[in-house]
Formats: C-alpha cells, structure tokens, sequence
C-alpha cells in the first residue's frame, strides 16, 4: 500500500513538473529580456533595435516548431524551404540569424532526414527571399543595408526566448511519461 501511495506522489509530481517547469523557463526569459529596460543597467541601445529581436523571434520560433514536427525517416524538403524562407525573412532585420540553419541542419542529419534534395529546398528558400528583397529594394518598397552588427542588441530577447523554448523541450521530453 505505501508503495502505491508513494509512486502515486511521483507520477503527481512528474505531472506537476510537466507543466510548471516550462512555464518558469518562459517566465524567466521574459524576465531575463525585460532586464536591459531597467534604469539600473544604464545600456545604452535603441528601444527599436532591441524590440526588433521580438518580432525576429517569432519567425525563428516556428521554424523550431516545424522542425520538431518532422517524423524519422521521412522527406523535408517541404519542411526546409520553409523554414529558409522564415529564417531569410528573419534575416532583413537580423542578419546573423541565417547562422541557425546550421544547427537545424544537424538536426536533421540526426534525425537522418536530411538529404541533398533538403539542402538544395534550404538553399532555393533563401533565394527566394534574397530575390524578393532585391526586386523590393529596386523599386525603392525597402531600403536595406547589409551590416552584420546591425540590430545586434536583438539578440538579447530572441536568445532568451530560445534558451525557454530549448529548455522546455528538454524538460517536456524527459518529463514526458512512457
């Protein structure tokens, strides 16, 4: 009977942890992101820069998303463009954020669902993006300056908002009852 009651307690607590934990890690990263606003640290950065790294992290969150959704053993070359063509358009206003194709990349090779038909839909996505920026641009819709230090301060909010997603991954799959 107390082994019961006290595997019992742990399945509760394993659900308590399930859905709590997660909800901490996203607290913590608005917390963490809203840090810099307050007078006490003084930075000196652009309130429109710094928010950029919001609008960026909505983009690169459901690029995330997508490639979690993808099953083994399976074709993505739908799955790659998409995410090319949402990480290129993070991209205007942030440019370094090309550089996460790289870990979505090894991602998908340990998955084993990367093939060259994947990488070519990666690249394809990213043209598109770029040809469309440069059509816009021409016709004075957009007016873009390539800088890899520009809007780097964007990079505050959209790294705690991935550190809450990574960590409350992590935590759902090893909560997660079998």
């Amino acid at each position: 009977m107390a082994n019961r009651k006290s595997s019992n307690r742990k399945s509760l607590n394993r659900k308590l942890l399930y859905h709590l934990l997660p909800v901490v890690f996203w607290l913590l990263a608005i917390g963490g992101s809203v840090l810099p606003f307050l007078s006490i640290f003084n930075l000196q950065f652009s309130i429109f820069n710094y928010t950029i790294g919001y609008a960026v992290a909505v983009p690169v969150l459901l690029c995330f998303f997508i490639v979690s959704r993808i099953k083994r053993h399976t074709n993505s070359i739908e799955e790659c463009f998409v995410v090319a063509l949402l990480l290129g358009i993070a991209a205007y206003w942030l440019p370094t954020v090309i550089l996460i194709i790289l870990p979505v990349w090894g991602y998908l090779i340990y998955r084993n669902v990367f093939s060259l038909k994947s990488f070519l839909a990666s690249l394809i996505g990213f043209a598109t993006v770029a040809i469309w920026i440069f059509a816009l641009y021409q016709f004075s819709i957009f007016n873009f300056q390539f800088s890899i230090t520009r809007n780097a301060c964007a990079w505050l909010p959209l790294g705690a908002i991935l550190l809450a997603w990574l960590a409350s991954a992590i935590t759902r799959n090893i909560l997660k009852e079998r």
